[in-house]
């Protein structure tokens, strides 16, 4: 609330302006961020308020807007009722999680010919307040699922530049890894990603082992490689740890359990006798399941399969979002082209 007071302006009336609005929360994705581990720290994100409206009918600076960037493919779910507000798949695409609140409006605003020295005024609404769940969902096109320790690190250090941890003792990948593979070996070839997972067994989906958490992030995928050890370290049964892993996936989504699926005997290096080899091959062959026999170590039977695995994606269309009622997205990446 001001009035004008000048000295060659009599009764110069109501001058307070209006007050600036708040700034939103906005969430952002991009290709440069690949994990949603700031959010584990920090819990609450507050945008930038509006100012004061001033004397001289002076209108208040608006709020900046806090722009949080996340991984392309990070799904943001109202923790109170658990609906599923917006899934970025695609980096560029925005969505207004919280809305700033709206300015108030100064005494100038109430001035009327019957009310000339209005010392009214309207304060400011408050600005909106939600808490968000944030799950991220990795955007790739293979995923690598088997046992423990069946070689599914040391593969995607040897088909990408990816650089997991590596070592002969159970569960030593702890979180997922992505790498880009390129298919016929060449810049303008044909490439694709892929996603190595922690190491399933029987329970998981009851949370046994690391559980089954990061299946979510092979969800998304269009291809699963199933990696089964055949060395002769591996006591188990082939088929039986097939079997196994397959029924974690349906115990998990049923959806995940009927994507395509390429099965892949490891460590031929060290498997001196044929016969876990040829009754995994034999059983596939019954399912009519593509089967590969490599060795990450030597390298034997890599180009085959990488080769494979492409050829298969392009048998496969690429997924298509989610069929959940989500809230307006807003995308800033440019116009799509014909493409893919």
């Amino acid at each position: 609330m001001a009035f004008r007071r000048e000295k060659y302006v009599p009764r110069g009336g109501p001058s307070g302006g209006d007050g600036g609005d708040g700034g939103s929360v906005v969430f952002e994705a991009t290709s440069q961020e690949n994990t949603l581990l700031r959010f584990r720290y920090d819990r609450e994100f507050r945008a930038d308020r509006g100012r004061h409206g001033e004397g001289s009918n002076r209108h208040g600076r608006s709020g900046e807007d806090l722009v949080l960037l996340v991984p392309a493919g990070t799904m943001l779910f109202d923790e109170e009722t658990g609906q599923l507000l917006a899934d970025l798949a695609e980096p560029g695409q925005r969505l207004v999680a919280v809305h700033g609140g709206r300015g108030g409006r100064g005494n100038a605003h109430f001035a009327k010919p019957w009310h000339r020295a209005p010392k009214e005024c309207e304060p400011g609404k408050p600005g909106e307040e939600h808490r968000l769940r944030l799950e991220l969902k990795l955007l790739a096109d293979v995923g690598l699922l088997g046992f423990p320790n069946a070689g599914k690190s040391t593969l995607i250090s040897r088909i990408s530049a990816a650089r997991p941890k590596i070592a002969d003792y159970p569960f030593t990948t702890l979180e997922p890894h992505l790498g880009v593979v390129s298919a016929d070996g060449t810049p303008w070839g044909r490439t694709f990603v892929v996603a190595d997972l922690p190491g399933l067994i029987e329970g998981a989906h009851k949370g046994v082992g690391l559980g089954s958490r990061f299946l979510r992030h092979i969800e998304r995928t269009r291809l699963l490689a199933h990696l089964v050890d055949v060395s002769d370290a591996n006591p188990r049964d082939p088929v039986r740890d097939f079997e196994i892993i397959v029924a974690e996936l349906a115990a998990f989504s049923a959806e995940l359990a009927a994507k395509p699926m390429i099965v892949v005997a490891t460590k031929l290096d060290a498997a001196t006798t044929p016969e876990k080899l040829e009754k995994l091959r034999q059983f596939t062959a019954g399912r009519g399941l593509a089967f590969h026999a490599i060795s990450a170590a030597t390298g034997r039977g890599i180009p085959e399969l990488v080769r494979g695995i492409a050829d298969a994606l392009d048998r496969i269309p690429r997924a298509r979002p989610p069929a959940e009622e989500t809230a307006p997205v807003e995308s800033t990446s440019p116009e799509p082209s014909d493409t893919p």
